[in-house]
Formats: C-alpha cells, sequence, structure tokens
C-alpha cells in the first residue's frame, strides 16, 4: 500500500458503521463532499446516473456531507439519507457529515487535498468537489464544484479501463 493510497483511511456510514476504505480496493472511486441545501444538490442526479451506468464496471461513488460551506448540510445522518433516497434516488454510499476543511478535517479529505491541490489554494472552496481515485487507491484527478457529473465521463472510463 503505497503512502498515496486511501486505503489508510476509515470512514463512518450515515448508519454509524465505520468501514475501512481497504474494502473498495480495486475499484474507481469518486469521493465527493455533498450538501442537501446548495444549489449544486442536483448533481446528485448525475451522480447516481454515473453509478447506475458504470457500478457493474467497478466505479463506486462516496457522498460525504459537509456543512462548511453556508451551513447547507444542517440536518442529521436520517435526514441526509431520507433526503438522497426520497429527492435523487441515490443509492451509492453515503457517509456520515464531516469537515473538509480546517483542523478538524477528516484524515481522508487532508490527504485528497496534499495529493490533488486546488487552484489558488488546497482547501476545498465548495460543496460537490469530486476527487477520482484509480484502481489502486491513488488520487488521479480533482474536479472543480461546478463540473457536471457527465462531463467526468471521459475520465472515469478511463480509470475503469475502457481508454
Amino acid at each position: 500500500m503505497s503512502n498515496s493510497s486511501i486505503y489508510q483511511f476509515e470512514a463512518e456510514t450515515l448508519k454509524g458503521e465505520k468501514i475501512s476504505l481497504e474494502n473498495y480496493q480495486g475499484k474507481t472511486l469518486l469521493i465527493v463532499n455533498t450538501a442537501s441545501k446548495c444549489g449544486l444538490t442536483p448533481q446528485y442526479e448525475g451522480l447516481e446516473e454515473l453509478y447506475q451506468k458504470y457500478h457493474s464496471q467497478g466505479l463506486e461513488i462516496l457522498g460525504f456531507p459537509c456543512n462548511q460551506f453556508a451551513g447547507q448540510e444542517p440536518g442529521s445522518s436520517a435526514d441526509i439519507e431520507e433526503f438522497c433516497s426520497v429527492n435523487y434516488g441515490v443509492s451509492f454510499p453515503m457517509f456520515a457529515k464531516v469537515d473538509v476543511n480546517g483542523k478538524n478535517a477528516h484524515p481522508l479529505f487532508k490527504h485528497l487535498k496534499k495529493a490533488l491541490p486546488g487552484t489558488l489554494t488546497n482547501a476545498i472552496k465548495w460543496n460537490f468537489t469530486k476527487f477520482l481515485i484509480d484502481a489502486e487507491g491513488n488520487p488521479v484527478k480533482r474536479f472543480a464544484p461546478t463540473t457536471e457529473p457527465l462531463s467526468m465521463e471521459e475520465d472515469i472510463q478511463k480509470s475503469l479501463g475502457h481508454a
């Protein structure tokens, strides 16, 4: 396991269960910080579409709700789960709310920001920043919050070995 691999981290699901990211070894991952009350929230639709299309080929999408941007994820884990399911039919794994910036940032997001620095600053600037991770657990590309999920399809296909 290389130092750049994300498999050294664990995260808590919305149901409170701790999961090692090692469980996703051999999969292409898209890790996204999400929010239910954001102008970009409709991206859940495109993320779910990508998940439905590529999950059987090895894609996992991991959603990490975050309330650090204008308080746009105020709900409890149960609220988040219900919102995602009822409004967007989200079937990809969703995790417990995390901080993505600052001293209390989840170690996974500290690692991702270091591996794939942003423009001007490494900080995550808004909800729906997306990180593409290859099948060896290495971060390969960072996408801006405004990048529509379906516009990442070519990069996902490459990572899945379709290019």
